[in-house]
């Protein structure tokens, strides 16, 4: 039956206000969660959904009218409509997602990543309601989410900082004299954002005006904030991030690192824990400084902090997510830890349940992200329906998705179909073993990143561990991924259409299968 925004009854809730101390310190709450609203699509909802029911949380998924038959709305025990298909009338509506934890009587709200997993309007609208918010203080957010104010954070903890400004350039002789005392290749980066918007790399002081005005304009554009600041261009970058988790009692700790820097368009393909780079040493060094990032805007819950590491060893903080990355799963295959089983004992007000020296690293892991992009055409998103779908199995392997065979890839939303990992005891043997995941992994009616991505784990320099975040223009050229098709076995390709003709002709059947099923789950709506 449907429901009116102005008919949703008041939270039972509602008086449940978690309080914030001076100096970003929470009073401590304990409160257990009953109902977890998940506030979040596809794979990352799934994920946290069954982690919540492996602890007897009742769930709540809340779903676009694109996602009205997808498998996060089918999971969990309820769901509710927020809105049309697109993420600024759905997703993205902050009050109509806190109206539906009321309207179902939840009592926290998890984010999962994107949407609004770091905005600190909705985690303080959220507190504000009487919900527990899955992840850090409001503040904590604002400070991370500003590259400037996160580097001014770190840099009173000692964290160390690349070479470069510490507060928004806006005049250009002026960002230009800088430019010359920092000395170039220099890297213009918005102070807001990411996924390299608003990035641009100058290596002469003549091209520094027009590329300035370029990163301005594009930050603009995508933030509407087009503050920049400089720093030194790192010329051979590794990109490595160290999982955080903190209580709300002040203990903190570092659950490793991962490695990131195989990218296209600056946003990650693959990823693996730990790195094959990192000596005993430097693990120990860069951990503490994740730490102590942390601790420099008083950060509780899962978070991330990203460092670039350069030729000689040295690594400079770049910036903290304040919420659970894409890549957790790799974190979790080495540490054997539930990562949002945590968030939420967190949330909860408990303890972290071990120290520092409790944790150690087991084995390898490595994740690839599996698009519907095209490689051969600058990985441009290839938007369809999955015709055929057919996961990896064996030991060591799992598949975070989203989705089943006969369902669309929808334009609305990132185009990532999955997340596969593959664990094993040793890097070598991890590598291999994705490469055979890969191999039996079915996917027709979409072009896929897994062809780029079984290239890159055949490369000599991915296998030597000798690679930056520059793989992609340095080793990678479209040809290759015909070419290795052209050559591909035979018996793989008549099986493949084969599949392609059995999923065409049962296609129609599953579609209604899940029709005739639709009226068993509980759906509310709000306009």
């Amino acid at each position: 039956m449907g429901m009116s925004m102005n008919s949703i009854p008041p939270s039972p809730n509602s008086a449940r206000i978690m309080i914030y101390c001076v100096g970003l310190r929470p009073l401590m709450n304990h409160r257990k969660i009953k109902k977890l609203l998940v506030a979040n699509r596809g794979e990352i909802a799934l994920r946290v959904l069954r982690s919540a029911k492996e602890m007897g949380i009742q769930t709540v998924a809340v779903y676009s009218e694109a996602d009205r038959h997808a498998l996060h709305v089918r999971f969990a025990d309820e769901s509710i409509c927020i809105g049309p298909p697109p993420s600024a009338e759905s997703y993205l509506r902050r009050e109509k997602i806190i109206a539906a934890a009321k309207a179902t009587g939840a009592d926290a709200i998890h984010p999962g990543y994107g949407f609004l997993s770091e905005n600190e309007d909705f985690a303080q609208e959220v507190i504000d309601a009487g919900l527990l918010f899955i992840g850090p203080p409001p503040e904590a957010i604002r400070i991370m989410g500003n590259k400037i104010a996160a580097k001014n954070a770190a840099a009173k903890f000692k964290v160390p900082l690349v070479p470069g400004t510490s507060e928004p350039i806006t005049d250009i002789p002026e960002a230009k004299k800088l430019a010359k005392q920092i000395g170039y290749p220099v890297l213009i980066k918005a102070s807001a954002g990411g996924g390299g918007k608003g990035m641009r790399v100058v290596n002469r002081d003549e091209e520094f005006e027009e590329q300035m005005e370029r990163a301005v304009s594009e930050a603009t554009s995508a933030f509407g904030d087009g503050s920049v600041f400089i720093e030194k261009y790192v010329t051979q970058p590794r990109h490595i991030e160290f999982q955080i988790l903190g209580d709300q009692h002040g203990n903190i700790v570092h659950l490793f690192e991962r490695e990131c820097s195989i990218q296209r368009r600056h946003q990650k393909v693959i990823e693996e824990a730990p790195s094959s780079i990192l000596t005993p040493e430097l693990r120990t060094q860069m951990g503490e400084a994740a730490v102590n990032a942390a601790r420099s805007c008083g950060y509780f819950n899962a978070g991330t902090v990203e460092f670039i590491l350069d030729e000689k060893m040295n690594f400079y903080f770049l910036e903290m997510n304040t919420r659970l990355q894409v890549e957790h799963p790799v974190t979790e295959q080495i540490t054997g830890l539930d990562l949002v089983r945590l968030q939420i004992q967190i949330a909860e007000g408990e303890k972290l349940p071990f120290a520092q020296t409790d944790l150690h690293i087991n084995g390898h892991a490595i994740e690839v992200r599996v698009y519907a992009e095209d490689p051969a055409n600058n990985f441009l998103p290839d938007i369809g329906t999955l015709k055929t779908y057919r996961r990896p199995q064996g030991h060591g392997i799992r598949v975070d998705d989203g989705f089943e065979e006969g369902m669309a890839i929808s334009f609305f939303y990132d185009p990532m179909i999955a997340k596969m990992i593959c664990h094993a005891g040793s890097r070598e043997a991890a590598i291999e073993k994705t490469i055979r995941a890969i191999n039996d992994y079915q996917i027709t009616g979409v072009e896929t990143t897994l062809g780029f991505c079984r290239f890159v784990m055949e490369h000599p320099a991915f296998r030597s561990g000798k690679f930056d975040t520059k793989f992609v223009e340095q080793h990678f050229k479209p040809e290759f991924l015909k070419s290795a098709a052209n050559d591909g076995d035979q018996e793989l390709v008549a099986a493949a259409l084969a599949a392609t003709a059995f999923a065409e002709r049962t296609t129609a059947g599953t579609l209604n299968e899940v029709s005739s099923t639709r009226s068993k789950w509980k759906q509310n709506r709000i306009k």
